[in-house]
């Protein structure tokens, strides 16, 4: 039986699904955001004003989420952080290759 949503229980589990939806939807949003970062530097060759150590600290908070996230078992810290590590890895090569 479900929680009843009058109970304070019943209303934590609905605020929590709330909440991991709305944080769902901003790692989506947010690589989404990224992607022309990716494309900038891999289609035009441009990698000017890009710090490759900026996005290598992102690229290890990303690995360090995706160990807690995994750690955890908990699916909306450690998918997003596989997206985030392709973009990273992404703008890294890109920046060292053409920069």
């Amino acid at each position: 039986m479900a929680p009843d949503s009058m109970t304070p229980a019943g209303h934590a589990a609905q605020s929590d699904t709330f909440l991991r939806r709305i944080l769902g939807g901003m790692s989506v949003f947010s690589m989404v955001m990224t992607v022309p970062q990716v494309w900038t530097v891999w289609a035009s060759h441009q990698a000017g004003g890009v710090s490759a150590l900026s996005w290598s600290a992102y690229l290890l908070s990303a690995l360090l989420w995706l160990w807690y996230g995994v750690q955890q078992r908990d699916k909306n810290i450690y998918l997003p952080c596989i997206g985030w590590i392709g973009l990273d890895a992404g703008v890294i090569i890109g920046a060292l290759y053409y920069g």
